[in-house]
């Protein structure tokens, strides 16, 4: 009850909370995109399992993310693999059209979100960390309280995505941008950053434009060879 009773408690609940909120956008685009290809009836548990193993998944990083952080090469990796992720979702844009839709496992769907989420999750919890205060109990339930937030987002998404194609391609840029943008944030290119600190928005930049590109020319090449 003291607990509840403190100021330092609240303050800092409302600040995990809000973090989620600001930083849960881009992981409510995965989520979208790959629960998109499943069946309408598996969506909804897709991106429930998804949205709720990524907040535990973010309670354990917060314990380990400073000392992951600072292993070079590590975040070039995970960029390489957001990237990956990226030009994987996007090859699924066209699966849904006409009768013969080949609809995606769940499985492979918390996968991919589960993988996404890992790399994307790394530097944002640093600030969940900060703001818990060391506290676990408020570190856990400011986490619980946005995992409504993130399959509402989530939820949203999919339904825009049906309804506007063109966001499809959006949210894959999105991903590619935060691929090229974790690995240019490399502890390995840190001295070459603040040197240059226009890195962070060239590798951005290519990052989205590779995973948008690369990922059209792979679906023009799928659909020359399906006809």
């Amino acid at each position: 009850m003291e607990l509840l009773q403190s100021t330092d408690f609240w303050i800092g609940l409302i600040k995990i909370v809000w973090i989620n909120i600001i930083l849960s956008g881009d992981n409510a685009v995965v989520i979208a995109m790959a629960a998109r290809s499943l069946p309408p009836a598996q969506q909804k548990k897709a991106v429930l399992f998804g949205s709720g193993a990524a907040v535990v998944l973010r309670i354990v990083l917060t314990v380990v993310a400073a000392k992951l952080l600072a292993l070079p090469y590590l975040q070039i990796i995970g960029g390489a693999l957001l990237l990956w992720i990226g030009l994987q979702l996007l090859s699924e844009e066209d699966e849904g059209d006409g009768e013969s839709k080949e609809y995606g496992s769940m499985f492979a769907a918390v996968r991919t979100i589960l993988l996404a989420d890992l790399v994307m999750s790394l530097d944002n919890v640093i600030a969940v960390a900060a703001a818990a205060q060391g506290s676990m109990v408020l570190l856990v339930l400011g986490l619980a309280i946005s995992i409504p937030l993130v399959i509402f987002g989530s939820t949203l998404m999919i339904k825009l995505m049906e309804r506007f194609p063109i966001i499809v391609m959006l949210g894959a840029a999105l991903i590619g941008w935060v691929g090229g943008e974790t690995i240019v944030s490399d502890v390995s290119l840190h001295e070459a950053l603040a040197a240059n600190p226009w890195m962070h928005y060239v590798g951005a930049i290519a990052g989205a434009v590779l995973v948008v590109a690369l990922g059209r020319f792979l679906q023009r090449r799928a659909r020359a060879a399906a006809h």
